[in-house]
């Protein structure tokens, strides 16, 4: 059998990787596998030993708990968006660790249909307070958009698996979008009172609160926020990678060797970002500075010179060379009004 609400699935992977322990792994692919196997449905069987008839599912629909099919044949977003996005994050997962190409292909797919058919320009999800979550493509409506908080901060842990495992910018992009609109917008400056849903227009009825009767929102804004130092870089034995320019100071490792990054910015209000790095003795990798999707023109700067750059098909450009202490990468992405 398997949950109602898709979550455990990522939780096992981190055992597995926390633990070592091969059983952790199975047991979230046999999860994501079993879900939505037909004749008979799992949700069957568990009404009929619980004494009820099946055809009053509480729910109403599979599709409210993606269990409407087998998962490699799902090819639209459905259902509650919360769910959705944490089987996604599994997905994504378990596509990594068994190097699994139909898997891939399942969130690529998915990932589609939600960025051009299903999300907002804020990064919300789930239109509908019905089933808070998914309707049709191109529903989208502002006054009564539901756009819950915990369904943006599922959204961005998604990508940010798809982000670490294909490099794409893309990701991050929506990654990005998300965190500086439909995501931060659930919780107060003051931090202390939150939105559950989102709605992109209001009758100024709708305020923020301390708590919930459902209080999801509130700790997993904590989480997200907690975790935001981790979304910043990825390394790898030849290389650094700068996803996002949020001012910050960070100790990362390029191989075998730290490497220390101090970010100066006052990123999203001006597009001047400055890197200064710290390590000894120089190393010779490729510092990969992501182009946001919406920016059309950049330069960089080595220690004060401009250097020619050409992004990849992935949204970075790489500046390869031996850094030594001292240096300062100054990347300028223009911001006009558009």
């Amino acid at each position: 059998g398997y949950g109602g609400h898709p979550e455990i699935e990522l939780a096992l992977v981190r055992l597995y990787h926390a633990t070592g322990e091969e059983r952790y792994l199975a047991l979230s692919k046999y999860l994501v596998e079993e879900r939505g196997q037909q004749d008979p449905h799992y949700y069957d069987i568990e009404a009929v030993e619980r004494g009820e008839d099946p055809r009053k599912f509480w729910a109403r629909t599979y599709e409210y708990c993606q269990a409407h099919a087998p998962i490699r044949e799902h090819d639209k977003v459905v259902g509650h968006a919360v769910r959705a996005m944490y089987l996604m994050s599994g997905v994504a997962d378990l596509a990594h660790e068994y190097d699994d190409p139909t898997l891939l292909a399942v969130c690529e797919r998915l990932w589609e249909n939600l960025v051009y058919q299903r999300m907002y320009l804020t990064g919300g999800i789930g239109p509908s307070r019905h089933n808070e979550g998914f309707t049709t493509d191109y529903d989208l409506p502002d006054e009564t958009a539901y756009a819950e908080t915990c369904a943006s901060i599922s959204l961005i842990m998604w990508n940010y698996r798809l982000l670490q495992f294909a490099g794409d910018g893309k990701y991050a992009d929506i990654i990005e979008q998300t965190l500086y609109n439909g995501f931060i917008s659930g919780v107060s400056l003051a931090g202390d009172s939150f939105f559950y849903v989102n709605p992109l227009a209001s009758d100024s009825s709708h305020h923020r609160t301390p708590w919930f009767e459902c209080p999801c929102c509130p700790p997993n804004v904590g989480r997200i926020l907690a975790s935001l130092g981790n979304y910043l870089y990825s390394t790898s034995d030849d290389g650094l990678w700068v996803h996002f320019y949020a001012q910050n100071s960070a100790s990362v490792t390029v191989g075998e060797q730290p490497v220390q990054v101090r970010l100066t910015s006052n990123y999203p209000w001006d597009g001047a970002i400055k890197l200064a790095l710290t390590l000894d003795p120089p190393q010779a990798f490729a510092l990969n500075l992501r182009i946001p999707g919406w920016c059309d023109e950049w330069s960089v700067k080595v220690n004060g010179e401009i250097v020619a750059t050409t992004p990849s098909g992935k949204g970075y450009v790489a500046i390869t060379r031996t850094w030594e202490s001292g240096d300062v990468v100054e990347l300028d992405l223009a911001m006009p009004v558009q």
